[in-house]
């Protein structure tokens, strides 16, 4: 384990110590977990990050069709006043 100083406004400390004291845990061990937590998240959301721009981009089948009018989308029974 490393030691390390750090700089907390007295808002911040004050609610960090209540979280910690809520979880039965030092001010330190507490900051330790958040960080360890948020570095996790990091790493998971990089893989998963790297995973996705791996993947070729999926085929669109058949040509291109122009997308329909709004009039042609709307002009169905289940929308028209009765």
């Amino acid at each position: 384990m490393k030691n390390v100083t750090i700089t907390l406004d007295e808002d911040t400390a004050a609610w960090a110590r209540v979280h910690a004291a809520e979880r039965n845990m030092s001010l330190s061990r507490y900051v330790g977990e958040l960080l360890r937590e948020r570095m996790r998240h990091s790493r998971e959301y990089e893989d998963a990050m790297r995973a996705s721009l791996a993947e070729k981009p999926f085929d669109l089948k058949g040509p291109w069709k122009p997308y329909p009018k709004r009039e042609e989308l709307y002009d169905r029974p289940v929308f028209r006043r009765r």
